[in-house]
């Protein structure tokens, strides 16, 4: 089924398709540059650095219900073994990982998702193939992501732990927490929107974490897109509300983001503690460090953010 007219005409609105050349394979994280990156640093006044990643282990957030997003499987291959043969001289371990890619706290590379054969760019969807995973606009071609973190914390802005299940998350809350937080938006900066979601994952209920979950709305791509923000990262599986809107159109925040703005995306992001201490100084800012790792041809990565303030 063809997506609506609705849609198109958004896509329309807030494509970058074209906007740093036609060979281009990095979208808005091309926004990242040494002034974003000095605005970051400048945001480093106490030292106080907090870890935005779950934990990489085999009872992660994923149930089996997306094929393929299997927990990290760690396995020894090795254990106390001798470099030399000799047991007194030095032992070395080593270990290997089986993981879904974005099994945990990850990003979404821009050949994550396509429609009508295409993918960012205009490159087209055939680009990802099962033998090398994605030719174009694979994750390992990002550049560093060093630049000023926002934190929306749109659960506090309502005054609520989280949002309720399928909150629809609209331009207004973003402009909330915007005002809340006594900032604006630079070009280059990430903003990472907070919902309170990942309480359900903290108490054990993977489901209630999975689905259905409150996220960010078709509205919010044209106000990322005026704003020219690098990425968005939120505390969710979904990344947008879900259910959806509107029946006609799966997933359309991610085509949006993907497809048409060439936007990188985060999904289970911790942000508690770090919201904490927001509400804690009233400063909302903050130096973030959150580069994928180069895996050469995935369309999405492990991430360790790091928030320094």
């Amino acid at each position: 089924m063809a997506l609506p007219q609705w849609f198109h005409e958004v896509a329309r609105r807030v494509s970058n398709r074209g906007r740093w050349g036609a060979d281009d394979e990095i979208g808005t994280l091309n926004l990242i540059g040494p002034e974003a990156t000095l605005r970051g640093i400048r945001c480093v006044r106490h030292g106080r650095s907090f870890s935005l990643a779950l934990p990489l282990h085999h009872d992660g957030p994923q149930t089996g219900r997306i094929q393929g997003r299997i927990n990290p499987l760690h396995t020894m291959v090795g254990i106390n073994t001798p470099f030399t043969g000799d047991p007194a001289n030095v032992c070395l371990s080593d270990d290997v990982v089986v993981m879904g890619m974005q099994a945990a706290t990850h990003w979404d590379g821009l050949a994550h998702a396509s429609y009508e054969g295409r993918i960012y760019n205009g490159f087209p969807a055939s680009s990802v193939t099962a033998e090398s995973g994605a030719s174009k606009c694979s994750i390992h071609k990002q550049r560093p992501i060093v630049t000023r973190g926002l934190l929306l914390d749109v659960a506090r802005l309502h005054g609520v732990a989280r949002l309720d299940a399928g909150y629809p998350i609209a331009p207004a809350d973003l402009d909330g927490a915007l005002a809340r937080a006594s900032l604006s938006v630079e070009p280059g900066d990430v903003v990472l929107v907070r919902t309170g979601q990942m309480e359900h994952l903290r108490s054990g209920d993977k489901e209630a974490y999975r689905l259905p979950s409150p996220g960010l709305t078709v509205g919010t791509a044209e106000w990322f897109r005026e704003r020219d923000v690098a990425a968005v990262a939120t505390d969710t599986m979904p990344f947008e509300v879900w259910p959806g809107e509107r029946p006609e159109a799966l997933l359309p925040v991610h085509l949006l983001h993907l497809v048409e703005m060439g936007m990188t995306q985060g999904q289970n992001w911790v942000l508690d503690e770090l919201a904490e201490d927001c509400a804690a100084d009233g400063v909302y800012e903050f130096l973030l460090h959150a580069t994928a790792e180069p895996f050469v041809g995935a369309v999405g990565s492990p991430v360790h953010p790091v928030a320094t303030k």
